[in-house]
């Protein structure tokens, strides 16, 4: 059976690393039978290459790498692929997924992260900061802008408000402040991450007394995405071989 590799972008944080082993756990529980593996691209341990070269010496012929990133900006389009080819594991067929966002599960999560914190639906008293990392890529901080229009459409909500932790505007205070300009009398932040770290911990600190959501973590539909990419990646890769 084709091996999944799961790479996530790696942090001096040991929570973040044991938040994605924890999600791939739950992959694990879903489909017990497939050989499910967690590396990462840099700062934590182990590296992207290593466990290719690994999946190769206990014998698998094919692996699919999934990128356990939530946008296509530079880790997805330039640090994933280039992981790989230095990886030069011999005789490993090696198919990149597409990345996880955008998908209505990760939505899911991070709606169910916001609720967890007491933040439901229809209460119009309430402003949501959906906060992300931010990046150079202008189509991923629009992704996820996209998201915080589509909430504040059918939410009830005062409004909702997209902001950044780094490299994108707006910044969390920021977007709370025009929050509080629409009448918004309490302000949330929902969570654009999938594991603890330094931006979500920079995005809580400038947050004041808002309530912060959790990243999205060892969510099921996460995992169910997970197992999605891979079965994806798995079927394009058969279409391709017996075109």
């Amino acid at each position: 059976m084709t091996a999944l590799v799961a790479v996530a972008h790696g942090s001096r944080d040991p929570r973040s690393a044991a938040t994605v082993h924890a999600l791939l756990d739950v992959v694990r529980a879903l489909r017990p039978a497939l050989d499910v593996r967690g590396s990462f691209l840099d700062l934590s341990a182990p590296r992207l290459g290593d466990v290719l070269r690994a999946v190769r010496g206990d014998g698998h012929r094919s692996a699919v790498v999934v990128p356990l990133l939530l946008g296509k900006a530079f880790h997805a389009r330039v640090d994933v692929p280039g992981a790989v080819a230095e990886a030069r594991a011999p005789s490993l067929d090696v198919t990149i997924a597409d990345v996880l966002g955008p998908d209505p599960r990760l939505e899911s999560a991070a709606l169910r992260r916001l609720a967890s914190v007491g933040v439901a639906s229809g209460d119009a008293g309430v402003g949501v900061v959906l906060a992300g990392a931010g990046s150079s890529h202008a189509p991923a901080n629009a992704l996820v802008t996209s998201i915080a229009r589509r909430w504040a459409a059918g939410s009830g909500w005062a409004g909702v408000e997209a902001a950044f932790a780094s490299t994108a505007a707006p910044d969390v205070p920021t977007a709370a402040a025009r929050l509080r300009a629409r009448g918004a009398r309490r302000i949330a932040v929902a969570s654009w991450f999938l594991a603890p770290g330094l931006l979500p911990d920079r995005v809580a600190a400038l947050a004041g007394d808002a309530a912060i959501a959790p990243p999205l973590g060892a969510d099921p539909e996460v995992a169910e995405l997970v197992l999605h990419r891979y079965d994806a990646a798995v079927a394009a890769g058969l279409t391709a071989r017996t075109a």
